[in-house]
């Protein structure tokens, strides 16, 4: 499959997006990376791509304009495919409307996690084409808490954590535990959208369970 990756942001993407590019291409993909946004507006440049990949945090100066917002909104429900990680369905205040392509996601103003570490991954949904080849597993990773999250989701991945009180902006917060959503499907007009929130750093997206559920992702939003 041909795929536009668009990249950049306050996040460690100097170490996960070439990781994620590498595993893509050699999966048989065509894997184009760029931090330009600019093409979601052009219709006829994006025709050439079977999917849209975001590993990007599009918020503060790299929000997306009205253009490019009106740009991915169009090709996804036009028919292709959307592939959203980790933190790339954050909404930002601008444009709310975001969360009704992603299913929800991550919040600025109130999303929060525990720190950075080491929990289990938990197939929720066997059978699901998101988790084919996948069982439980550990990762290192970020787990979200106080997400947003829609109707219509199909979850496929979960995790647990306990009641706990982190450091969190420079202050001590509770953090209610319970089992948390880490990846779904949903439809957005007649295309495909796959989230997971893992994939924070390099050490998350080198996880072998992780990359098996991003290409099971860009099979399953390209019609795969």
């Amino acid at each position: 499959m041909k795929l536009l990756v668009i990249s950049g942001g306050r996040h460690p993407y100097h170490e996960s997006t070439p990781i994620l590019q590498q595993f893509l291409t050699a999966a048989g993909h065509e894997a184009t990376v760029s931090e330009d946004a600019s093409m979601l507006g052009d219709a006829d440049a994006m025709a050439q791509y079977d999917a849209l990949v975001f590993n990007t945090l599009r918020e503060g100066e790299l929000v997306l304009s009205a253009s490019e917002q009106e740009g991915l909104k169009g090709y996804v429900s036009g028919g292709k495919g959307f592939v959203c990680i980790h933190i790339a369905g954050c909404a930002p205040d601008s444009w709310p409307e975001y969360h009704d392509v992603t299913g929800g996601g991550w919040v600025m103003a109130k999303s929060f996690h525990p720190p950075y570490g080491h929990f289990t991954v938990n197939v929720s949904q066997p059978g699901h084409p998101g988790v084919a080849g996948v069982s439980d597993f550990e990762t290192s990773d970020e787990l979200y808490m106080g997400i947003v999250f829609k109707e219509g989701n199909d979850v496929f991945i979960t995790g647990d954590s306990e009641d706990g009180t982190h450091p969190w902006r420079g202050e001590d917060t509770f953090m209610p535990g319970g089992t948390f959503p880490l990846g779904w499907t949903r439809s957005y007009g007649e295309g495909r959208v796959f989230v997971t929130l893992l994939g924070h750093n390099g050490l998350s997206v080198r996880t072998p369970q992780f990359q098996q559920i991003v290409l099971n992702g860009v099979e399953w939003a390209t019609g795969g």
